[in-house]
């Protein structure tokens, strides 16, 4: 069996595999799914991949193209700034419940991420950064125990991750971003939901900042 072959389980579990594949890029914006190969690469059927590519055309990662079939959704840089519009909001609400519910062993885990991604910056690790940014707002997610606003954050956060790998890759950026970071957290371990709400809301604030200069300048 080739090693690039995936054995899963169920149609739960290709949609699953497929997704994070296109999050980590090894299906990149644009980029055709090919039945027969994910077959392959699964080692399942063509009715789990039919059933994975519908699942996460619903999520916004997948397109039906006229003549083309299914491809890896390109998001426009216009899209990817409402989607940072609506996380700052949700986020804010996810962080301000955080900071109400957050255990102290959960408090010790983000300021540790912190700490990663201070040592991330200092030895230029942009990659790590990256990492350590999404599992950092994934904590808080899961820490606010607010699972609606989390699921729906956790679909935005998909649906843009091509632009936030750049972002987050950004010469510069990391600099930027990490006392946002910082501060978010420093309001969670002290258990100030408004001033975690508030850091969150401004740090996705310096999102859709970058992101918009990023848009081309308007036709004539």
């Amino acid at each position: 069996m080739s090693p690039f072959v995936r054995i899963v389980d169920n149609m739960a579990d290709v949609s699953d595999q497929l997704r994070n594949d296109i999050l980590n890029g090894e299906f990149p914006p644009g980029e055709r799914l090919i039945e027969l190969q994910l077959t392959e690469r699964y080692g399942v059927g063509r009715a789990a991949i039919r059933s994975a590519i519908v699942e996460l055309g619903a999520e916004g990662l997948v397109v039906h193209e006229t003549n083309r079939g299914a491809t890896v959704r390109r998001v426009p840089i216009e899209e990817a700034i409402e989607i940072a519009e609506a996380r700052e909001v949700l986020e804010g609400l996810l962080a301000r419940r955080a900071a109400e519910r957050a255990t102290d062993s959960e408090r010790e885990e983000l300021s540790q991420v912190v700490a990663d991604m201070r040592a991330a910056v200092a030895a230029n690790r942009q990659a790590d950064y990256s990492e350590l940014n999404r599992v950092l707002h994934r904590r808080i997610r899961e820490i606010s125990g607010h699972s609606t606003a989390s699921e729906l954050v956790a679909n935005l956060r998909n649906r843009g991750a091509h632009h936030q790998f750049r972002l987050a890759t950004m010469p510069g950026r990391a600099g930027d971003s990490l006392p946002q970071h910082a501060a978010i957290v420093e309001a969670i371990v002290a258990g100030d939901g408004d001033a975690a709400a508030e850091a969150m809301r401004a740090h996705l604030s310096s999102v859709q900042e970058v992101l918009g200069s990023w848009v081309e300048q308007p036709r004539s």
